[in-house]
């Protein structure tokens, strides 16, 4: 049976002044599979849509900002990671540069700045616990998110399958 994943995109927008992120905070539809959840911006691809477009028009429709500059930093396969377990391959950018001002709330949740110290204080395993109590995230997401603002210019590319809502894998190349 061919692999058929939902493809997306997921960005964060990076603030270099304030160092601080963009971040969703998915609070506003019941029955949301990210409901509680803080995540990045971004969503399902459309047909006949390139990821770059894709990218642009998830971040024009959840922050109604304009983007004029984005990396795309890696990708990540993650099977099993759906409501259903359906498989989800996502790309992953890094925006830090747009036209607007940021919404404080679409349809799905409040957008709020979040320190970026503060995301990628969970990468050791005591702040980790700490961090994801303050601030729900997936649990996969400490493990890619310094890859996402670390200094290394190469793509990550990396599978992380989910059982159960939690991650039971993670492993990535650079290139």
């Amino acid at each position: 049976m061919p692999y058929t994943p939902i493809v997306a995109t997921l960005g964060y927008m990076l603030d270099r002044t304030t160092q601080r992120v963009l971040m969703i905070h998915r609070n506003i539809r019941v029955g949301d599979h990210h409901l509680g959840k803080y995540n990045g911006l971004g969503g399902k691809l459309e047909p006949r849509e390139d990821i770059v477009s894709g990218m642009k028009r998830e971040i024009r429709e959840e922050a109604g900002v304009e983007v004029t500059a984005l990396k795309l930093r890696g990708s990540i396969n993650w099977p099993g990671f759906g409501a259903h377990g359906e498989n989800w391959l996502g790309f992953i950018f890094m925006i830090d540069g747009w036209r607007g001002e940021p919404l404080t709330e679409n349809d799905e949740g409040t957008l709020h700045w979040i320190d970026l110290r503060r995301l990628l204080q969970a990468s050791s395993t005591d702040a980790k616990t700490q961090n994801l109590a303050s601030l729900p995230m997936w649990p996969g997401d400490m493990y890619f998110l310094p890859l996402v603002f670390g200094d290394d210019a190469r793509q990550f590319h990396g599978v992380m399958p989910y059982e159960n809502g939690a991650p039971i894998g993670w492993q990535y190349e650079w290139v």
